[in-house]
Order: C-alpha cells, then structure tokens, then sequence
C-alpha cells in the first residue's frame, strides 16, 4: 500500500516542492536563492534529496547537495568533491570564505538537504530561509536549527523559518501509542502481568512532547518559558552541574552523607520564609505522566503558614531559588541558627517542620490524584487503580533548607 503513494501522490513533498519553487521565484532578499531543509531522519533526507534536486535542476538549473551523520557530502555539481566542508563553502560562500579556500571554483549550491548533524556550529547565514520538513519537540532543536542563519553577519534583511505541522491535530497525531497501550493492557490482563513492553516512562514522555509541541505550534515562545522539564532545560542547568562538580572536587564524595540533614538560611526578597523540601519516591506511584522530571526525587518550597510558593513541577524555578539562598555560604548563618534551634528545642521539637513536610507532600498528592481523575476520560485507561498513596510512607527525606 505504501508503494503507491509514489511522490506525485504525495502531499507533504508536494507542498515543499510548492514552496521552494515560490522562493525562487519571489525571493524575500532579492537575487538570494538559497535555501536549507532539515529532517531528523537520514532516510527523509535522501528521499528529498532524489525528488527536490531533480526539481530544482529541471526547473531552475540550480544545484542542490545533501549531509546527513552516514553522507558527509553529496551534490548535483559533477566532478565536485562532496565533502562537508566543500558542499557547505558552495552552499554559504560569504560566511565560509569561499573566495580565500576554493578561489577557482565558480559553482554555487542553492538548496541544501540536512539531518541534525549539522544544526551546530555552523554558519551558514548566506541563507534566508529555513525548512523543518519534520518538525522536532524539542524547541532546542529548533533553535539550533534556525540559529544555522540566524546569526551575527547575515547579509540579508529579512530570514524566514518554515515549519511543517501534522496536517492532523496533535491528538489526534499522537493517539496511536494510547490506543496500542490500551491493547497491550487488554493483553496483559489475560497473561502474567509481567508484558507491559510500554512503560510509564515512555508514555510520560510522549506526552510531555505533546505538550511541547502544542505550545510551539499555537504560540511564540522563548525557550525559557517552556515547561520546567529537565530536558528542555538541560542547558540552564550547566551552572548547577558545574557547581555540584566544584562542590565534589573540594568536599569528595557524598555517598557515606546520611538522609535527613538540614541547613537554615536567612529569607530574601524573591524568598520568603518556609521550607524547601528535598524527598524522594520509593514506589514510582506519584509521577503521572511525567510532568516531574527530577523523578524519583521531589522538590516542593512551603511558606510558613503552609501554602506552597514552588511545587514540584517546577524544578528548574526552585533550583534558582535554592541556589539563591545558598551560594556563597560556607558556614552557619548564627543569628537565624540561633532563633531556629530556640524555636526547635535545639531539634527536639520538629513539629512545625512536619507538618510543613505534611503539606508539602499532599500538594504532591493532590497533582497526582488530579490527573488520576483526568485519565478517566482518556484513550488508554485511568491510572488511578495503578497504584495506592499512603502519604508520607511513599516518600524518604533526603534533606531540607529551612529559610527565616
């Protein structure tokens, strides 16, 4: 069935085809015809590659080449070395310096087919116009991708992204794995219980991705606003990584550093007094969907009269904060020590922080149970038979910052 949707059948590559030859034909920089198209997929790209640079050639007499991670460089150029460098230099003369490295050569290459292994470090802002075939979840990627023309030195006035959307909606596109889950568990209750090849963790991360997708489609986003998830954020939190490995050089290993211990700092503008709590999971029963990245480990900020200033879905938030509070202090802070022991019997009296803790875990709960009702309504069965809450017995302290 598949080999009759042959390429004059096929819509998606139509459309691009339509685009390309509506570049060329009206560039928005004028006399620049260049153009870059990015898939995730090697095998996209050389299906492009087959059918867009015969149409460019045919159509216009331009040239066009394709990189992916297993062809480093091939091109419609007869007799042209197709290596990476050389197919990028035809490709962005002026950024690549073409004049300097191939002064002799005087062909010139307009569209250029990629996978993600060149959406780094390389400048290629000749280019005005930018084509995600396959849009990514990740707008990380997206902005690499984009960052390849959208750079300091850019001869042209106006550049443009192009993304290409499921002509279907999201749910719609992304309901797939929810009705093969809703049969593997249809085959489960007839079998050992043990044949759930689609675990929690995969089904939380697609929709995780649908949710990302969702906010890149409908609206202008800055990557820093997107949801707190772990891994869009993986480049805002280098600096905590690099002041845990700081941390290690000068303290060693913290294996042998025993559950429960806690340090007591003074509040600031942005921090008000309460408790950050650190605790972790021990029965993987409260991270529905995946919306905590940080899972098994929990962190939850609560004020002093119980309310919650940062839950737990916002790791990135509450790892500033914590930072905040703490960088730079190397020893006791004695006035607010003082006043917390006084007020603790020197921790004999930990009430006050239990039933800080009490709150800080509900707030958690009460996530979990929402979502359990969501999950009624959705294709792939309710979650909230899967597994039982007690409370405090699901969760260990690892430790806690009591901020005054």
């Amino acid at each position: 069935m598949i080999d009759d949707i042959t390429p004059e059948h096929d819509t998606k590559l139509q459309t691009l085809l339509g685009l390309i030859e509506s570049k060329l034909n009206n560039p928005i920089n004028e006399g620049n015809q260049k153009i870059l198209i990015f898939s995730a997929f090697s095998d996209t790209a050389e299906y492009l590659y087959k059918n867009v640079s015969a149409f460019v050639k045919s159509q216009f007499g331009l040239d066009s080449a394709i990189i992916t991670g297993s062809v480093e460089g091939r091109t419609t150029i007869k007799g042209q070395k197709a290596s990476m460098n050389d197919v990028l230099t035809l490709f962005s003369p002026i950024s690549k310096d073409k004049n300097l490295l191939m002064p002799n050569n005087r062909d010139d290459i307009s569209v250029l087919i990629a996978t993600d292994c060149i959406s780094e470090g390389q400048n290629l802002q000749d280019c005005d116009y930018c084509v995600n075939y396959d849009i990514h979840w990740n707008p990380v990627r997206i902005i690499q991708r984009f960052g390849r023309i959208d750079r300091i030195g850019s001869h042209n006035a106006v550049i443009q992204l192009v993304n290409f959307w499921p002509d279907v909606d999201l749910d719609e596109y992304l309901s797939l794995k929810g009705r093969v889950e809703t049969r593997m568990r249809i085959s489960i209750m007839t079998a050992t219980g043990d044949d759930d090849l689609i675990n929690a963790e995969e089904k939380g991360d697609l929709e995780y991705r649908k949710a990302q997708l969702k906010r890149l489609q409908e609206e202008v986003v800055d990557i820093e606003d997107m949801q707190s998830g772990i891994s869009i954020m993986d480049l805002g939190l280098n600096e905590f990584r690099l002041d845990l490995l700081e941390y290690v050089k000068q303290n060693g290993d913290m294996d042998t550093i025993p559950y429960g211990l806690h340090a007591v700092v003074p509040a600031s503008e942005d921090c008000p007094p309460g408790v950050v709590f650190v605790l972790k999971n021990l029965n993987n029963s409260v991270n529905i969907d995946m919306q905590n990245r940080l899972h098994p480990f929990y962190m939850v900020y609560v004020g002093t009269g119980g309310e919650v200033i940062c839950d737990h879905l916002s790791p990135k938030d509450l790892l500033d904060k914590f930072r905040s509070l703490c960088k730079g202090i190397n020893t006791p802070v004695m006035d607010v020590c003082r006043e917390f022991n006084t007020e603790t019997k020197d921790g004999r009296d930990m009430q006050s922080i239990s039933t800080l803790l009490t709150d800080a875990i509900t707030s958690i709960i009460e996530v979990k149970e929402e979502n359990d009702i969501d999950s009624l309504f959705n294709i792939g069965g309710t979650s909230a038979l899967n597994n039982k809450i007690s409370g405090l017995d699901d969760f260990e302290m690892i430790c806690f910052l009591v901020v005054r």
